[in-house]
């Protein structure tokens, strides 16, 4: 086998995105390349070449991330996959090291990814960095608390509205949460508004929230309908639901749990620290589930550390270990003063050791040293030097993405 890893032409996309349909046991039709093309250009998407025939794939959207007090821009990996006729021959390992290799030339501290099967980005550096919970609740059973009141008004809207208020709202929102990406047209439609899939058939609604100010939220949703012997059993699920304020935030979850007809309101996606929580007069109703959302990988440790802010001064000397990328192996000294960080190499004794993806596991603020310590990943090599570095990376709000790509 005599494989070459190269960038695509335009004219190769088609074949591309069908490679990467393929690998996955699906297939790619005009309408799902189309789609996969308004969001992913050429110059992004590798493919592993055997002769003139695409076995394996991967690509990246460069788009804006927040990071902990500030916004990066991040390459979103996506698209993937080997052929079944090529797995298992180190395909997938070239692809990942021409990716990152890329991110390096290109500065791009940061990769993120949401992936298929969580044990296959851990050898190539990718930690856990953000947690989603997914919901299931009986709307009979989904009283708010007292003192609950509405703030505003809901309002139908047609996608062209809709879109411009999931883009405004999105502008408002995003810095606040860590893992968030921006939003333009292009992406919207990728994650919200474009029909496909096994759901084609089942139509979005869109609904938007109306405070003193203006539409200050909305929710995404789709409603499956069933009525076995007469009787309403539909589900309502909550694809994406975002507000500017907390008074719209509860607007919008009684809104989707009060549509009529609706039996359960389900959503596989929400932040760990969902509010819905603390406004459910029963909360363990929602049958929440922890699910693994954004794994994220340190191209460039000091830059990605540089880049984002800090929770509290202080000074921790890392020991690395990363042989994928071992331009980031070694010790380097974080210091962070005025909640600004300084990351360079060092020759100081270590505080703490281990590899690059529990520094971007925790790189995000949603995961600690300690938790990853107490799971015999991180070694602390100076008493208190944990608690340090917890406390320099702790953020609020929990990090998440909402949006897969």
């Amino acid at each position: 086998m005599d494989l070459r890893i190269r960038t695509i032409s335009d004219d190769e996309f088609s074949a591309f995105i069908t490679a990467m349909e393929v690998a996955s046991s699906e297939g790619a039709s005009a309408d799902d390349i189309a789609r996969e093309r308004r969001v992913l250009g050429p110059d992004r998407c590798l493919a592993a070449f055997d002769g003139t025939e695409i076995v394996g794939t991967t690509g990246a959207i460069p788009m804006p991330m927040a990071v902990p007090g500030d916004e990066i821009q991040v390459g979103f990996v996506t698209a993937v996959g080997v052929l079944p006729t090529h797995r298992r021959r180190g395909v997938n390992t070239m692809l990942m090291r021409t990716q990152l290799d890329d991110a390096r030339e290109r500065g791009e501290p940061v990769h993120v990814l949401f992936a298929s099967e969580g044990g296959i980005y851990g050898r190539f550096g990718y930690g856990l960095g953000t947690f989603g919970l997914s919901i299931e609740l009986e709307t009979a059973r989904s009283r708010f608390i007292r003192g609950y009141e509405k703030h505003g008004e809901m309002r139908l809207a047609e996608r062209d509205v809709a879109v411009g208020a999931i883009l405004a709202v999105n502008e408002a929102t995003r810095r606040v949460r860590p893992g968030m990406v921006g939003l333009d047209e292009a992406r919207v439609d990728y994650d919200l508004t474009h029909e496909h899939g096994a759901e084609k058939e089942v139509p979005t609604t869109f609904a938007l929230h109306r405070g003193d100010e203006g539409v200050d939220g909305y929710v995404v949703y789709k409603v499956k309908q069933d009525w076995p012997e007469g009787f309403p059993r539909s589900v309502l699920t909550v694809r994406d639901l975002q507000a500017t304020t907390a008074a719209a935030y509860a607007d919008l979850w009684r809104f989707a749990l009060d549509v009529d007809l609706i039996e359960r309101v389900e959503a596989w996606n929400r932040p760990v620290d969902e509010p819905l929580l603390h406004l459910l007069q029963e909360p363990r109703r929602m049958r929440a589930k922890i699910t693994d959302n954004l794994w994220v990988r340190l191209v460039d440790l000091d830059g990605a550390l540089r880049a984002r802010r800090f929770g509290a001064d202080g000074r921790v000397v890392f020991e690395i270990i990363d042989p994928f990328c071992p331009w980031n192996e070694g010790r380097h000294a974080l210091e962070v003063s005025g909640g600004e960080g300084v990351a360079t190499p060092s020759d100081d004794a270590t505080d703490l050791v281990g590899t690059i993806n529990e520094v971007g596991a925790a790189y995000l603020g949603g995961v600690t040293f300690r938790q990853l310590s107490r799971a015999g990943r991180v070694e602390e090599r100076t008493p208190g030097a944990l608690a340090r570095a917890d406390a320099m990376f702790a953020w609020d709000p929990a990090p998440w993405c909402p949006y897969e790509f």
